[in-house]
């Protein structure tokens, strides 16, 4: 049984900073992408964030490079994502995701990034960027 569980949300004043964190639970690490999406008030699915076990690279949108980062504990079950610097833009119900099946080369980045390619999902974690 696969299942992921967010932690971590909350609230935030602008410029602040939060540490979300995505508990892996029955799937390993081989050949798995584990991403972070969000979904903001009237807006769609964005791909933020992602980690490819096949190409072992990390990747991250536009918007919150330099910003975000993700990272995974030593023992592999857990993955978070540290923001730092939020903005109001950044309230959205923040999602890990992940995807079973090997990527390579220039791929494993839409590989990382494609919504409707994703396997497993958590129930979100709500973050409020507001004064």
């Amino acid at each position: 049984q696969v299942q992921l569980v967010e932690s971590g949300g909350g609230l935030v004043q602008p410029g602040g900073s939060l540490r979300l964190a995505c508990a892996v639970h029955g799937l390993t690490f081989n050949h798995v992408a584990i991403a972070w999406f969000r979904q903001a008030p009237g807006k769609g699915y964005e791909g933020l964030s992602c980690f490819s076990s096949s190409d072992k690279n990390t990747y991250y949108a536009d918007s919150v490079k330099g910003r975000f980062t993700i990272s995974r504990d030593d023992g592999g079950n857990t993955v978070y994502l540290q923001m730092n610097n939020l903005k109001p833009e950044d309230t959205a119900v923040y999602y890990c995701a992940t995807r079973t099946g090997a990527c390579r080369g220039d791929g494993c980045r839409g590989h990382c990034f494609g919504y409707y390619g994703m396997d497993y999902w958590g129930n979100g974690t709500l973050v409020t960027v507001s004064s």
